[in-house]
C-alpha cells in the first residue's frame, strides 16, 4: 500500500527542503500526465504541463483546451529539478512553456526526450546540451540506484521513423528495489502485458481518458479505456495503479461516473489510487 499525506503545498516537495533520509519514493501528482517523483535527493519531473499554452494555443478550435484546474505550482518556481522526462511531444507532455524556464533555471537539469524529437525539443526552448535521447530498450542510468528503460507507447499508433525509432515512449523505473512504470499516452498493444511482466513492474502510472472516433477524427489521439488499464494490471504484476490524464480538459477526461466507479471499485489484488493535487504519496 502506498502511503497518501495532504501537504498545504508542494513548494518543499519540489524545492527538496527536506532530503528523504530513508530509500523512499515520493510522488505528486501534477495534472494530466504529470508527476514530480523524489528519491534520496534527486527531483525528476515526468511529462509536466504547468501552463496555459494550450488554450491559447487552440483558441477558437472545436476543442478549446482550457484548463479545468490550475497550476499547482509556476515552472519559473522550480529551481532544483534534476531530470525532466518527456514521453513524446504533443504539448501537454512536452509543453515550451513549462520546459523553457526549467531549462533556463536549471542548468544542470537533463532533459530526457525520445530521440527522434531531439530537434523538436530544441525548438520547444530546451537547451541542447541538456537533452538525453531516449531510445526503445536502451537503458538510461541517471545514478546507481535508478535506471530507466524506455518502451514503445502506441498512441492509436506507433510513431517510428526511417531507422525504426520510436517518438512515443513508455518509461519503466527501476529505483532501488521498485518497479514503476509510466505509459506516456498509449493505448493497448500486443507486446505491453509481457513487456511489464519482463521487467516485473509492480506500480503503474495510466492514462484513462480513452478514445473514440470522434475525438481521433478531429486529431484528439487516445488512450487506455479504464477498463483496458485494469485488465493490463490484473494480468501482470502490477499491485498498485496510480491513473493519470483526466480532469485537465473537458474534452478529454473520464466522467464523473467513471471516476465514482473506479474509486468504489474493490480489488484485492490492485490498489487503485485517483491521484489529487498537493497530497504525497510514499512506496
Amino acid at each position: 500500500m502506498l502511503e497518501k499525506k495532504e501537504v498545504a503545498s508542494m513548494a518543499d516537495f519540489m524545492n527538496k527542503s527536506n532530503p528523504l533520509l530513508e530509500k523512499k519514493i515520493q510522488l505528486v501528482w501534477l495534472g494530466q500526465a504529470g508527476f514530480a517523483l523524489r528519491y534520496s535527493n534527486i527531483l525528476i519531473l515526468i511529462d509536466p504541463y504547468l501552463s496555459d499554452y494550450l488554450s491559447r494555443k487552440y483558441k477558437g478550435n472545436i476543442f478549446p483546451h482550457i484548463r479545468l484546474m490550475e497550476p499547482p505550482m509556476k515552472p519559473k518556481e522550480l529551481t532544483h529539478v534534476d531530470y525532466v522526462f518527456c514521453s513524446h511531444p504533443h504539448s501537454d507532455h512536452m509543453d515550451p512553456e513549462t520546459v523553457t524556464p526549467i531549462s533556463q533555471n536549471n542548468p544542470h537539469c537533463r532533459f530526457i526526450v525520445p530521440g527522434p524529437e531531439i530537434e523538436e525539443a530544441v525548438t520547444r526552448g530546451i537547451d541542447r546540451d541538456q537533452i538525453i535521447p531516449a531510445y526503445v530498450y536502451q537503458t538510461i542510468n541517471l545514478c546507481e540506484d535508478i535506471k530507466i528503460q524506455p518502451i514503445p507507447a502506441k498512441h492509436e499508433e506507433f510513431k517510428i521513423n526511417e531507422a525504426n525509432e520510436h517518438s512515443y515512449l513508455g518509461y519503466i523505473f527501476q529505483i532501488n528495489n521498485q518497479i514503476l512504470y509510466h505509459s506516456g499516452d498509449s493505448v493497448p498493444y500486443d507486446q505491453l502485458p509481457q513487456l511489464l511482466k519482463d521487467y516485473d513492474v509492480t506500480i503503474a502510472l495510466m492514462p484513462i481518458n480513452g478514445r473514440d472516433k470522434y475525438r481521433m477524427d478531429n486529431g484528439i489521439a487516445g488512450n487506455f479505456k479504464i477498463h483496458e488499464v485494469l485488465d493490463l494490471c490484473r494480468n501482470t504484476t502490477i499491485k498498485s495503479l496510480i491513473v493519470h490524464h483526466f480532469g485537465m480538459f473537458a474534452y478529454n477526461t473520464a466522467t464523473k461516473e467513471e471516476l465514482e466507479y473506479l474509486e468504489n471499485l474493490q480489488d484485492p489484488n490492485l490498489e487503485i489510487i485517483i491521484p489529487k493535487i498537493n497530497y504525497i504519496y510514499t512506496i
